[in-house]
């Protein structure tokens, strides 16, 4: 395979050439900003069109998003660094440049939901109400997002040869993301690894999340439920696909991926969330009857 080729060989895809980044007017723009700019505006129209079928105004989740905008980045990229350390901790100024990725999603999570809370408190809106609106822009951006792993020859799994299985040149990837168990997979002679392609796992879940928040959103029991939805449906892929992918942040001193367990943990705290308020709602119904 040629540096800058892509194939999905199970599927008959060839793709030749394909850019990390383009040129325009003398300056170099990366492929990963640019699609996490095209998730970014998605998601926040999304959100603004959900906030106007559901009758709040648009416009509070435009002005939200300059802040969330902002924050969550900051959020995905400290959380990177601090379970990268070792990566930055001798060259500081390597934190800030972000055109080869580095951004943690639940990072941007954490950031997201706080600036969310406390915009909410300021504005006094309903903040689990807004919660479920915005978290489904949240969802959309993540999907398209992911696909900025894909030009960037990212976030990808062990070795596999299902029929999504991918292949990408040594070459047009990090060393150390190459695990011991892809390089015994290489046949002699290849220049090339067999992997996962992790990124589009995570990309078709998060439509399939979306569908279903808009699929339920009628039928929710109490703000917050979609809010809870997400965190629920996006923990339990994540805590599988995160298994597989070999650039996996460790919990310092351990072999535990910590966006595994914390998917896992979130996948766990939202369904006992999602019973208890409804145990509660539907124990407050029986003693006013």
């Amino acid at each position: 395979m040629d540096i800058m080729d892509i194939a999905f060989p199970n599927l008959g895809i060839y793709l030749r050439n394909v850019p990390k980044s383009f040129t325009v007017f003398g300056f170099q723009i990366a492929l990963y900003g640019v699609i996490i700019g095209i998730g970014v505006i998605a998601g926040i129209l999304m959100a603004a069109r959900q906030a106007k079928v559901t009758g709040q105004n648009p416009d509070l989740y435009w002005d939200f998003s300059i802040y969330a905008v902002f924050l969550s980045v900051a959020g995905a990229r400290i959380y990177y660094v601090i379970f990268e350390w070792d990566m930055y901790k001798d060259n500081l100024l390597k934190i800030f440049n972000i055109r080869e990725g580095g951004l943690a999603i639940y990072g941007g999570v954490i950031a997201g939901f706080t600036t969310l809370f406390v915009y909410a408190a300021v504005k006094k809106q309903n903040a689990l109400r807004m919660a479920d609106t915005a978290v489904t822009g949240l969802i959309l951006g993540q999907a398209i997002g992911r696909w900025g792993n894909f030009t960037n020859r990212e976030v990808f799994g062990e070795y596999t040869n299902n029929l999504l299985a991918m292949r990408l040149p040594v070459e047009a990837v990090r060393s150390r993301d190459i695990s011991e168990s892809l390089m015994a997979h290489m046949a002699e002679g290849v220049n090339y690894i067999q992997v996962h392609p992790t990124f589009l796992y995570e990309s078709l879940w998060n439509l399939g999340i979306l569908v279903l928040m808009l699929l339920y959103w009628k039928h929710k029991k109490f703000e917050g439920e979609i809010a809870l939805l997400y965190l629920g449906g996006y923990g339990l892929g994540r805590a599988w696909i995160e298994g597989i992918r070999t650039d996996q942040l460790f919990i310092p001193g351990t072999s535990y991926p910590v966006s595994q367990v914390l998917a896992v943990l979130l996948f766990v705290g939202a369904v006992a969330c999602d019973l208890v308020v409804r145990w509660r709602k539907k124990k407050c119904t029986t003693e006013e009857q």
